[in-house]
C-alpha cells in the first residue's frame, strides 16, 4: 500500500531548554543521526512525507533535501508555531489538503523499534510506561482503543502511554472532526481527531518506543541506541556531525563557516575526503571505512603520522609585509580569542577569576597568568598549510590503503583559508593526547570546583601517554619549540572550555589554568 505520512518539525521543543537553540528538535542527534533519520527510514522509498515547519525550519529542509534526494517531500510552512494560538493542532491543519487520503501521523520525537503498520485501518501506538503522568493515554480492551484520556489522567494499571504514533484510514471524518474542534483540536492536536474514529474501531498497537521530547527521556534514548564501535563525537551546541546511509554531514549554524570549509577541502585536496553536497548549513562527502586513530594507534603508527603531518604541513615563505600580518593574526587568534573565551566561560557557568589551588598548585588569577604571556613571541607562528583541529579523533587510518585521512578540518585560522600556524596544529594533537574523547564520553573523570580549591583528574590510555612522551622528543629533534607548543596547548584547553557542556567545560578550564600556570613558573625559574 502506497501512502503518506506526516511528520509535524514546527514546534521550538521548548522542553529540550538550550540544546534546541540552534536547532529544529527534530535534529536532535540519536547515534550521531538526527532523531529526523530514524523516522524517516522507517518508511518505504515511495511513501510521500508531508513535513510541517516552523521553529528552524529552514535548517529541516536542507537536511532532509541534502541526505533523502531520492524521497519525495512536501515541504509546508505553519504560519504560526509559538506562543497563544499555536499547537500541533495547527501543524496537522496546514498539512490537511495534503493529506486527503489515509495516512500515517508520526510525532518528531517519537522513535520506534518496529516496522510502523501502514494505514489499512485506523490504529494508534502505545507503550508500556512506567510513569504515565507527562503522557495522553489509550484505554484498550481487546487491542482496540476505546478511550483517549489527557495528560495526568491516566492509571497505570489501566491505561497505556500513547506515543504520538497512529494510522488515520477514515481521513474524512478525522479532518471534519479537527475542523470543528476550535482551541481543544489546536492543542490536542492528532489526538482530537483520532476520538472522532473510535466509532469506526481504532486498534491499538504495542511498541518499543523511545522519546527524544524531554531531557531525562532523551538522555535513556541515547544510551539505547549507542553502539560500541560508534564514532565518539563531543556534542557542540552550534555545530554537528551526522553519519547518514553513506553519507558524513557536518552542519553549523554558521554559513561563512560551511562555505569556508568547503574552500578549504581544496586546499588539503589528497589529505581530505572529497566534498560531494553542499548546501548553506551543511556539507558532505563520502564515508571513508578505516578506524579512528585513537582507537588504532601504536607507537609505529603514530611515528607514520607525524611523517605524514610534515607532507601536510607544508611550509610557506613570506614577504616581510606579509609576515607582519600573519604575525597580526596570530596574535589575535590566541590572546584576543583566549580573552573572549574566557570571559564567556565566566558568563556561561557562573565562575569568577581567582587565586586557586589547583591539584595542590597554588596558581594566580588567570588573567595575572594570561598578562605574563610573551603574546609577541607567541605570535610568530610557523606559517603553512594547515588542518586545524588536528586530534586523534578526527584522522582515519586506512590499514588496507596504508594512509590516514584527515576530518573535521578548521574553516579558516583567523579568516585566512590557506595559510595558518603549524604551530597550532602541533598543539592540537597534544591537546588530543593528554585528554581522550572516547574516556570523557565515558565519565571516566572527575572535577571538584570549589572557591579556593580545585581537585580534577581523568583516565588516560597508556599507549597516548607513551606517545606524549615520544612527540616531546620527536618536536626537539625536529626543531619546534616545545614550551610554545604546550604553552598554545594550555590556551586551546582554556578556549574550548566554554563551548562545551558542565562539568567537562570546568575540567577543560582547569587543566587549562593549571598547564599555563605550569609553562610559566618553568619559564621564570
Amino acid at each position: 500500500m502506497i501512502y503518506k505520512a506526516c511528520i509535524p518539525c514546527a514546534g521550538t521543543g521548548s522542553r529540550l531548554g538550550s540544546l534546541t537553540k540552534n536547532i529544529n528538535k527534530s535534529l536532535i542527534s540519536i547515534a550521531n543521526r538526527p532523531a529526523l533519520s530514524h523516522i524517516i527510514e522507517k518508511f518505504p522509498l515511495p511513501t510521500i512525507i508531508v513535513i510541517a515547519l516552523g521553529y528552524k525550519g529552514d535548517l529541516v529542509e536542507e537536511f532532509l533535501k541534502h541526505c533523502y534526494p531520492k524521497r519525495q517531500f512536501i515541504f509546508v510552512q505553519v504560519s504560526k508555531y509559538d506562543g497563544p494560538g499555536s499547537g500541533l493542532g495547527l501543524s496537522l491543519l496546514a498539512c490537511k489538503s495534503y493529506l486527503q487520503e489515509p495516512f500515517v501521523f508520526v510525532s518528531c520525537d517519537t522513535l520506534v523499534e518496529e516496522k510502523i503498520p501502514s494505514p489499512r485501518l485506523n490504529w494508534m501506538g502505545y507503550a508500556n510506561v512506567t510513569n504515565l503522568y507527562p503522557y495522553r493515554t489509550l484505554d484498550i480492551s481487546a487491542d482496540r482503543v476505546t478511550c483517549i484520556r489527557q495528560k495526568g489522567e491516566g492509571e497505570a494499571k489501566l491505561q497505556k502511554a500513547y506515543i504520538g504514533l497512529a494510522g488515520v484510514k477514515d481521513y474524512q471524518h478525522f479532518w471534519e472532526a479537527m475542523e470543528q474542534g476550535g482551541e481543544a483540536a489546536i492543542r490536542d492536536g492528532e489526538t482530537y481527531g483520532m476520538r472522532s474514529l473510535l466509532p469506526f474501531n481504532v486498534a491499538a498497537h504495542k511498541f518499543n518506543w523511545c522519546d527524544t521530547g524531554n531531557k531525562e527521556a532523551l538522555v535513556m534514548t541515547r544510551k539505547r541506541f549507542h553502539k560500541s564501535d560508534d564514532p565518539i563525537i563531543l556534542e557542540k551546541a552550534s555545530e554537528k556531525i551526522w553519519f547518514v546511509g553513506t553519507k558524513v554531514v557536518k552542519f553549523s549554524v554558521d554559513k561563512e563557516f560551511i562555505r569556508n570549509r568547503i574552500k578549504r577541502a581544496k586546499e588539503l585536496e589528497g589529505f581530505v575526503p572529497a566534498v560531494i553536497g553542499v548546501g548553506r548549513n551543511m556539507y558532505s562527502y563520502m564515508k571513508v571505512e578505516g578506524k579512528i586513530l585513537s582507537n588504532a594507534i601504536t607507537l609505529p603508527l603514530f611515528e607514520r603520522l607525524l611523517t605524514c603531518c610534515t607532507d601536510l604541513w607544508k611550509v610557506k615563505t613570506l614577504t616581510k609585509t606579509q609576515e607582519s600580518a600573519f604575525q597580526q593574526i596570530c596574535l589575535s587568534f590566541y590572546r584576543d580569542k583566549t580573552l573572549k573565551r574566557v570571559d564567556q566561560f565566566y558568563k556561561t557557568f557562573n565562575r569568577v577569576d581567582s587565586r586557586v589551588v589547583i591539584n595542590g598548585l597554588e596558581t594566580n588569577e588567570l588573567q595575572a597568568l594570561l598578562n605574563m604571556v610573551d603574546w609577541k613571541w607567541l605570535a610568530k607562528g610557523l606559517p603553512g598549510r594547515f588542518h586545524g583541529d588536528l586530534h586523534l579523533e578526527n584522522i582515519l587510518w586506512l590499514e588496507k590503503e596504508q594512509k590516514f585521512i584527515f576530518l573535521d578540518w578548521r574553516q579558516d585560522f583567523g579568516g585566512e583559508l590557506s595559510t595558518g600556524d603549524i604551530y597550532y596544529d602541533l598543539a592540537k594533537l597534544l591537546h588530543g593526547l593528554i585528554v581522550s574523547h572516547e574516556l570523557i564520553a565515558n565519565e571516566c573523570y572527575s572535577i571538584n570546583w570549589q572557591e579556593e580549591s580545585i581537585v580534577f583528574d581523568f583516565y588516560r590510555k597508556h599507549i597516548l601517554v607513551r606517545c606524549e612522551e615520544y612527540f616531546y622528543k620527536w618536536l626537539f629533534r625536529s626543531g619546534f619549540d616545545v614550551r610554545k607548543v604546550k604553552l598554545l596547548t594550555s590556551l586551546i584547553y582554556l578556549n574550548i572550555a566554554a563551548l562545551h557542556h558542565e562539568p567537562y567545560s570546568l575540567l577543560l578550564f582547569a587543566l587549562g589554568k593549571q598547564m599555563l600556570a605550569e609553562v610559566l613558573e618553568k619559564t621564570s625559574a
